[in-house]
């Protein structure tokens, strides 16, 4: 039977990246699309006497995430696990910690579990859910996760791109929500704008002109009252569609078809979608040569 599935590896870099090799960063922990055949069941849950060894792995219905972005594995020997005081571990073959999950509640008898959603959960018998991979996002937004911003706290849920197609460490590019007033997205290139979407009117972001295609509808933004701001996606086949901020800094949206991941929709499609990129009282239009040019009763000053 064939279906699709999501896996947790501790797998080497060629392997994620399809051949290219990093010797830098040789291996890494991260969740995958793929199209397996399988005829079995495996567990979708880490505790501390069932940890994830070199090529272990658990399954679920969910996508891409990638732990330990900064401090990848030099081998194969890395250990995925629960320590003893109940906070999920990365282990290299020294049995050192390389990554941690960032809990400061944690209780011994603790568990992880990789949802269908693509969530992964350190969670408790008694008190719930202690960490969730959805609140520390790597350069993916899956449906149902929640890119927030808190203007109380100041806390927020970002994405960040990796910094190039073979190297999944922090890229200089970031996704976000921007809050109160007028409430709307950005992509920020060291931390400044890079791409907006325009404010929400309660249904789109009127500065994105496709947002009325099929491939953008279940968006839902929120104003929780308690100074979080929060943007969610749904749609009926959620297994099968993701956001993704690649290392260009262009957000994506990805649907998985017949075994390959195709981008139905961007959001840059042109220089002239470049936030402020021909500065003030400016106007771009991509067919010129150059693309910019003055508003009436303006001159270029450069």
């Amino acid at each position: 039977m064939v279906f699709l599935e999501s896996k947790i590896f501790i797998l080497s870099i060629e392997q994620v990246m399809g051949g290219v090799r990093n010797t830098s960063m040789s291996v890494l922990l991260v969740l995958l699309y793929c199209i397996c055949f399988e005829s079995g069941s495996a567990t979708d849950t880490i505790t501390s006497s069932e940890p994830i060894k070199d090529p272990g792995y658990i399954i679920s219905n969910g996508i891409v995430w990638v732990a330990n972005r900064q401090e990848p594995l030099r081998d194969s020997n890395g250990v995925l696990t629960i320590s003893e005081d109940g906070v999920l571990v990365v282990l290299n073959g020294e049995k050192k910690p390389i990554w941690s999950a960032n809990v400061t509640n944690s209780v011994p008898n603790s568990s992880a579990q990789l949802l269908d959603s693509g969530n992964l959960v350190l969670q408790e018998n008694t008190t719930g859910t202690i960490w969730e991979s959805f609140q520390y996002p790597s350069d993916t937004v899956l449906p149902t996760m929640k890119v927030s911003a808190n203007v109380r706290t100041g806390k927020k849920v970002q994405i960040t791109s990796w910094k190039s197609p073979s190297d999944p460490s922090i890229g200089i590019f970031s996704f976000g929500i921007q809050p109160p007033r007028l409430p709307q997205v950005f992509i920020w290139k060291d931390g400044s704008p890079y791409w907006r979407s325009g404010p929400w009117n309660s249904r789109i972001f009127i500065g994105i002109p496709d947002m009325d295609s099929v491939y953008l509808n279940g968006f839902n933004f929120v104003d929780s009252q308690d100074g979080n701001f929060y943007l969610t996606f749904a749609y009926e086949d959620k297994a099968l569609s993701y956001f993704a901020l690649n290392s260009q800094g262009n957000l994506v949206l990805k649907y998985m078809s017949n075994g390959f991941k195709d981008v139905v929709w961007s959001a840059l499609h042109s220089e002239c979608d470049v936030y402020g990129k021909c500065g003030a009282f400016g106007t771009c239009d991509p067919k010129n040569t150059p693309i910019c040019s003055c508003f009436q009763g303006f001159e270029p000053n450069n």
